[in-house]
């Protein structure tokens, strides 16, 4: 340890470490030995059967309140309530270690249960209180205001009830599953998988009881939103998480990039994994459910400060489903119905074990909700080096629906998608098989747009009785080739050797069974897909086509399309650059004799345009169409020397052979870009159109008598190539060509003489 020291100098000053050490731990936990005697929070009580999440806390939880409390008045604790002195001498003193204070980023307040004993009742954060600063007011419905009544889980502790140390703490440190416990998950893992079990066994239960007590499950509101929850468990937002393509690209961004970007894509497409501090590289089909609902529920109604262009660092706010969450409206209607409680079968005690319904004790008033500015956090997202990947709300900004006041709730959550033609009415919750008001604007939560999941149906839209099964268990279920479908079935009956089976489908009735679910989910994914053609076909319009000559045998024939962005929202396509979306033209004329004569913005054998991604191309086994009229905005990086060259992502590649994403070394507003990347837009602005001309060659238009020309506009989230350079497998190419959305599809007839 020493090994320049005699033995005495290293005895000596060993003893001195030890002598310090000693008293630092005397100093910092002196004040609670002496004030609650027979209680300890010292890290060294860990509990046996909860290896690395702290101390057994068996002892405090045993205490006799009456005797706790008749201790603190001994002790002279006049300026504030007994159980404010609780909370800041028994709990807060030790978050690091004290499992129910620590990593869940809420304080749990002790209070008494009809028993006499203490119990743990989970409330806001300390640090998540707004300062005096703060812009957020928040308003709270009559009756429950911030109080320590004993049975009030709406409890605040005030920020001058804390220390010192308290409040100069990090306050992201308690938050999430701490890292040794990770590691001893991840050992317990890999341990269980080389015995050949299923890793799923292995998940830690206490993440799991964490997230579904403070980060309520969207199956949770399911309970009485249940039309708000089957709208949105098909929505791109609860496919936010679970999308193939974004754990692809996600874990390609970070190769590449040598995990310099961290959680930022995380930040939006999984924000409760990411507040709970799940290890990025874990995978979310082994965390909590809620990990795989993305921007579920409680992303967005817990969830209390105004934020602006943060690049998807938004707080929610933990709390236990009986705890307020935010509106627009306020929740007038909960006071009502918690007047009547006997009436509505209706309890805001989670020990109340009646068969009654449970229901929030109050909803806060939350004006940004309802306003575009709520979006920005996730669809205003800018990385290093100064590109933006997603501008959708700049453009809103910039377009005619902001200057009149048009929001982007109005044409996504409307009464007609893409469109601001007002809202549905409807009743916000069904409680106990009753609604109190059916007069209330509802607000669509699909969340119209053009997307189409690619994922496995029995992962996604999610379905509550698709739990019956692991997420990995799912994946070994061959839907495609027809397992549990009568006719399938019926064949394996016959010939019960033709097909092998993972185990745990090779049950029969658990195959039908989870066809049945499997057919349900195909129902709304079919449902998904029809507002997002409705959205496109809302928000476009395709005119022609136009001749600019009279067509003649022999003579090159010239015709147009006028392609137009009816949306005075954003651009067409907007979301997300660089890779996706693709939104094209293909257009075909054929001969009098059936014929195929000529086509623009075909596919090859691959999936992708006649361009240069087009591997058919490259090969020359067809030619390219440089005729292709394709609105997809790429990126263009500075190769070594000179030129520029399309890239899938914004990383230089050319120049360092270690890729990151750089600073800009200029101000990007001076330059408009930032150095060496650029963006190449092909979309429409708002109320914009552009004209699309396309020539046929002479030698092709042969035979004289009436031919014809189709058009359609074809919609793709994300391009074959990408698919293939992001390492997705067959399948998620398949489900990506195979959901091509096609939009204004029509035929026009022409004599050629």
């Amino acid at each position: 340890m020493y090994p320049n020291l005699s033995l005495a100098n290293r005895l000596g000053s060993l003893a001195r470490h030890l002598l310090c050490a000693f008293a630092y731990f005397l100093c910092s936990h002196h004040a609670l030995f002496a004030q609650v005697p027979g209680i300890c929070f010292s890290g060294d009580n860990q509990s046996a059967t909860n290896p690395g999440y702290g101390p057994d806390h068996a002892s405090l939880m045993n205490q006799d309140t009456s005797s706790l409390v008749e201790y603190l008045r001994k002790q002279g604790y006049t300026g504030r309530t007994l159980e404010q002195a609780a909370l800041q001498d028994a709990v807060l003193h030790d978050t690091a270690s004290n499992p129910h204070a620590g990593r869940n980023g809420a304080v749990i307040i002790p209070s008494t249960t009809q028993d006499g004993r203490i119990r743990f009742q989970p409330s806001y954060a300390p640090h998540s209180l707004p300062s005096q600063k703060s812009s957020l007011n928040r308003v709270l419905p009559t009756g429950h205001e911030p109080s320590v009544a004993p049975n009030n889980a709406f409890r605040m502790v005030s920020a001058a009830t804390q220390s010192i140390d308290d409040l100069d703490a990090d306050p992201l440190s308690s938050m999430g599953p701490s890292a040794e416990a990770e590691r001893q998950r991840q050992s317990r893992k890999a341990d269980t998988d080389s015995n050949g079990s299923d890793s799923q066994s292995t998940l830690d239960p206490h993440a799991e009881v964490f997230a579904n007590t403070l980060y309520p499950s969207a199956i949770t509101c399911a309970k009485c939103h249940q039309k708000i929850y089957d709208e949105w468990r098909v929505s791109s937002h609860a496919y936010a998480s679970i999308s193939p393509m974004f754990q692809r690209f996600e874990q390609l961004v970070n190769d590449l990039t040598r995990g310099t970007v961290g959680t930022f894509c995380m930040r939006c497409h999984a924000p409760v994994a990411t507040q709970m501090n799940y290890p990025r590289q874990a995978s979310l089909l082994e965390g909590p459910h809620i990990f795989r609902e993305g921007i579920t529920c409680v992303a967005c109604h817990r969830v209390v400060e105004r934020y602006g262009r943060v690049n998807g660092e938004r707080r929610i706010e933990p709390g236990t489903p009986f705890d307020p969450v935010v509106g627009n409206s306020g929740g007038d209607g909960i006071p009502a119905v918690l007047a009547d409680a006997e009436n509505w079968k209706v309890t805001t005690d989670p020990n109340d074990k009646r068969p009654r319904q449970a229901i929030h004790r109050g909803a806060i008033q939350f004006d940004q909700l309802a306003d575009s500015s709520f979006c920005a956090g996730c669809h205003q997202v800018v990385v290093q080096p100064g590109i933006a990947l997603e501008i959708v709300y700049q453009q809103y900004r910039q377009g005619p629906a902001h200057k009149k006041g048009i929001s982007c709730q109005d044409c996504h959550m409307g009464a007609v998608p893409g469109l601001p033609n007002g809202y549905a009415m409807g009743a916000c919750a069904e409680v106990s098989g009753k609604v109190y008001r059916s007069d209330r604007k509802h607000s669509n939560h699909i969340f119209y747009g053009p997307a189409y999941p690619i994922a496995h149906p029995g992962l996604f839209p999610h379905n509550e009785k698709a739990l019956r099964w692991k997420a990995t268990q799912w994946l070994e279920f061959d839907w495609r080739a027809g397992w549990g479908t009568e006719a399938f079935e019926k064949a394996i009956a016959a010939n019960p050797h033709a097909c092998s089976f993972p185990a745990s489908w090779s049950n029969a009735q658990e195959r039908r069974d989870a066809r049945k679910i499997l057919d349900s989910n195909l129902e709304l994914i079919a449902l998904k897909r029809s507002t997002a053609l409705q959205t496109l076909e809302n928000g476009s319009r395709i005119e022609g086509p136009s001749f600019v000559e009279h067509p003649t045998t022999g003579r090159n024939l010239k015709f147009q399309y006028r392609v137009s962005n009816l949306s005075e929202g954003h651009n067409m396509p907007s979301g997300s650059l660089g890779a996706q979306p693709q939104l094209w033209l293909n257009v075909v004329l054929i001969g009098p004799d059936g014929s195929r004569v000529w086509e623009s913005g075909d596919l090859d054998t691959y999936g992708d345009m006649r361009d240069q991604h087009s591997l058919d191309v490259r090969a020359r086994k067809i030619q390219p169409d440089l005729q292709l009229f394709n609105m997809q905005t790429k990126f263009l990086t500075t190769n070594l020397k000179g030129t520029e060259r399309e890239m899938y992502l914004p990383v230089n590649l050319d120049i360092d052979p270690l890729p990151f994403f750089r600073p800009a070394v200029a101000p990007t507003t001076v330059l408009n870009h930032p150095a060496f990347i650029r963006m190449e837009a092909h979309s429409i602005a708002p109320v914009d159109n552009r004209i699309v001309t396309y020539t046929v060659p002479g030698e092709l238009i042969r035979m004289p008598g009436v031919y014809r020309l189709s058009v359609r506009m074809r919609s793709r989230v994300e391009p074959a190539y990408f698919v293939r350079f992001v390492n997705g497998t067959p399948d998620m190419l398949r489900s990506m060509n195979e959901g091509i959305i096609d939009v204004h599809p029509h035929s026009s007839e022409f004599m050629v003489r």
